[in-house]
């Protein structure tokens, strides 16, 4: 049990780092919001817990197919914001991120690729 709160923790604390970082400036919070942090940590955790190698090498695989759709968003939200606020601007990126998961897993698909099976 302590063992989780520990990863918690951890990762609890690199997530509020990050935000209290970009509060004070917004390109070093964007460039270490933007490195894999969690995905790295994922990576340690399954391996400190040891997991198979073959599951850790899938998620980092699966982790970089996954990201495709959600970079639209990070150039979609800025403008939205000042032309609709927070909310709505969250909630059409949100589905455009969507849209461009299911473009993905179609285009994917076409070349053998399921990545939700």
């Amino acid at each position: 049990m302590s063992w989780i709160i520990t990863k918690y923790l951890i990762t609890a604390g690199l997530v509020v780092l990050i935000s209290e970082l970009a509060k004070l400036n917004d390109k070093l919070g964007a460039l270490i919001a933007s490195l894999p942090l969690i995905t790295l940590l994922t990576l340690f955790w399954l391996y400190f817990e040891d997991q198979p190698s073959i599951k850790i090498a899938n998620h980092a695989f699966y982790t970089f197919w996954f990201v495709i759709p959600t970079l639209p968003m990070f150039l979609a939200f800025p403008f939205l914001l000042y032309k609709t606020g927070f909310w709505y601007a969250m909630g059409i990126s949100v589905i455009i991120t969507i849209a461009c998961f299911l473009i993905l897993l179609a285009v994917t698909r076409y070349f053998n690729l399921d990545l939700l099976s």
